[in-house]
């Protein structure tokens, strides 16, 4: 076993971006793939029950089992398991592109190819978090965080055009088999490389993958700042998911404008954490990284709400919001990674990962059923003001609460562990 120290202070870069490059090529070839069902989808049924069937079938298996997938990640060689993953989900697209080609493709097989696709991600991302806090020494994690809130913002900008694009020249099951590819490429990527895995602790002398999990899910509860910050986490996904699905009405019912103007504000929004991003990756952030996480949520929370507050004449100042909101959201969610890389123990990082982003995701669908009622009876711009203002409202107390402003400084000492040894 190899301590993180050791091994990330020297030439970690090369190894590390090589990895990089290939995972991202990954992810835009994921990306294209989702946008082409999305797609068929679409011009096959009409459905909105067919649209949100598919969006719960992709985020189910991340939900349900990300917990326990993440026990396995830490149990198991985190490269090995980088590797299946992307060959399950290349295997899985590959057998759904042989469908299309033949002209035998039901509803139900894009389903499970949707569900089969979150499986591997479940087990695929918390692999390679954990796997980067041990390849970049941890004072370089917040630039890399910042690098990969570009990525997904450069991704929301492109994959979008870019499969339409596609999908002027090529089948459905081309655009399929060019994410065969980027998958192949990913793990061409990684085989060569060198990923250290975490040195022993004493987590590890417990029996049995239950064992695991629930040591895991205990060395969460009893950090009062790392559960503060993972409650922040899932409230930020209540209020902000159904933000981001409400645009169009926004655009449409409130601003009283159309199809062209809702391109701009999407485009602006992908821009803004494209720009944030590279902010990010420039400048680092302040040498406490949980100041910058809680200066981005600020200001997330500052311009959402300001969007709640402008009458229906005020669409160019809306623009200029989402261009901020779009800037904050990486030094929020980037720092937010970079402190949980830098803090928590690397042997049960794949646990704690995995935790975190199933509580997360799983708030987005709460988010949406509470928003739609509200929004019917009170209207769009309410949602955006009272999101805004609950923001802003957890960005303050994360600075004035000593249990996340000092998260940091690592995990209190468990009740009754000074006391083992008496005098």
């Amino acid at each position: 076993m190899i301590h993180s120290e050791t091994q990330a202070q020297k030439g970690w870069q090369r190894p590390f971006f090589q990895v990089w490059i290939g995972q991202a090529l990954s992810l835009l070839g994921s990306q294209l793939v989702q946008f082409a069902l999305v797609w068929y989808l679409t011009r096959e049924t009409g459905s909105a029950t067919v649209l949100a069937t598919a969006t719960l079938v992709a985020m189910l298996p991340n939900i349900v089992l990300g917990p326990l997938a993440g026990s396995l990640v830490d149990r198991g060689v985190r490269k090995r398991i980088m590797i299946l993953s992307d060959a399950g989900i290349a295997i899985a697209t590959l057998v759904l592109a042989a469908l299309f080609a033949f002209d035998v493709v039901q509803i139900w097989h894009i389903y499970v190819l949707l569900g089969l696709r979150s499986l591997g991600q479940s087990f695929h991302s918390p692999a390679f978090s954990a796997s980067t806090s041990l390849m970049v020494p941890k004072e370089h994690l917040p630039r890399i965080q910042g690098v990969n809130q570009m990525l997904n913002g450069g991704l929301s900008v492109v994959a979008a055009p870019l499969g339409a694009f596609l999908l002027e020249f090529l089948p459905t099951q081309g655009v399929m088999a060019i994410d065969v590819v980027t998958a192949t490429i990913a793990i061409l990527a990684v085989l060569p490389v060198r990923i250290p895995q975490p040195a022993p602790t004493q987590a590890e002398a417990k029996p049995g993958f239950w064992a695991d999990f629930r040591d895991g899910f205990s060395y969460v509860i009893t950090w009062p700042g790392l559960m503060l910050l993972l409650g922040m986490s899932m409230l930020i996904n209540v209020l902000f998911s159904p933000a981001i699905s409400l645009l169009p009405l926004l655009v449409t019912q409130h601003f009283e404008q159309g199809v062209v103007q809702l391109g701009w504000l999407q485009g602006l929004w992908g821009l803004g954490i494209v720009l944030g991003g590279a902010l990010l990756g420039a400048w680092g952030g302040f040498k406490r990284r949980i100041y910058t996480s809680q200066l981005g949520l600020l200001g997330l929370g500052l311009a959402f709400g300001l969007m709640g507050l402008l009458p229906p004449s005020g669409f160019m100042f809306a623009l200029a919001c989402t261009l901020l909101a779009g800037l904050m959201l990486p030094l929020s969610n980037g720092a937010f990674w970079a402190v949980m890389q830098a803090t928590v123990d690397p042997a049960r990082q794949g646990r704690v990962f995995s935790l975190v982003i199933s509580l997360a995701s799983a708030m987005a669908p709460v988010g949406l059923l509470l928003a739609g009622p509200l929004v019917d009876t009170y209207g769009v711009p309410l949602w955006y003001l009272v999101a805004g203002g609950i923001c802003v409202v957890m960005g303050v107390f994360g600075f004035l609460i000593p249990a996340v402003r000092d998260l940091e400084d690592g995990r209190p000492e468990p009740a009754g562990a000074k006391a083992k040894n008496p005098a």
